[in-house]
């Protein structure tokens, strides 16, 4: 079948699937591999350090400020449905919590971790489409490099604001109010 021939997948394709990980990416199914511990492990400490410090309305654990969201849907467009490992909506822009499936609200920050089976995916397409999309902030975590790079949208394109490695401690935006300990997000204990 030709390319304009070519049905493109919308999120009714994607619910029909039932449960299983799948995501549209220029309007084509791309199913989600099965994490690796690592990616699980990466994904979780990315996740628990954002919401402990950033999903509230301040107070002593962090300054607040954030909708911290793991695995969800978020609708980019009609044919582009991407389920970041993690995203982050800035409270003062987005005022209620995103609600529903897919979720229509663009965030202001998504955290990818990397696994072999979708490096190309995320550092490519789907870096692509959450510039095109307009997201401020996009991390990738590579767990298997130990690196973390964080980009920050500049006119239409990313650029890099911030690359760690292991051992380091850096103050990385947009959550630059706290210091982020690059171990803690590949398998370091917390202090």
């Amino acid at each position: 079948m030709s390319d304009a021939a070519r049905k493109l997948a919308t999120f009714d394709d994607l619910a029909a699937l039932g449960d299983a990980s799948a995501e549209i990416i220029q309007g084509v199914i791309v199913y989600k591999a099965e994490p690796s511990a690592e990616h699980g492990d990466a994904q979780l400490a990315l996740g628990a350090f954002l919401r402990q410090h950033f999903h509230r309305k301040g107070g002593p654990a962090g300054p607040g400020g954030w909708w911290i969201l793991t695995e969800v849907d978020i609708a980019l467009a009609e044919h582009e449905i991407y389920r970041p490992d993690v995203a982050g909506w800035r409270r003062d822009r987005v005022i209620e919590r995103p609600t529903g499936r897919p979720l229509a609200v663009r965030p202001d920050f998504i955290g990818e971790i990397l696994s072999d089976s979708n490096a190309s995916t995320d550092q490519v397409d789907k870096f692509r489409g959450y510039a095109a999309s307009s997201v401020p902030f996009y991390w990738i975590a590579d767990p298997s490099r130990k690196i973390l790079t964080v980009y920050r949208l500049e006119g239409t394109g990313y650029a890099v604001a911030l690359q760690a490695k292991h051992g380091e401690i850096v103050y990385a935006p947009p959550f630059e109010a706290l210091a982020l300990r690059i171990g803690l997000l590949f398998g370091d204990d917390p202090d």
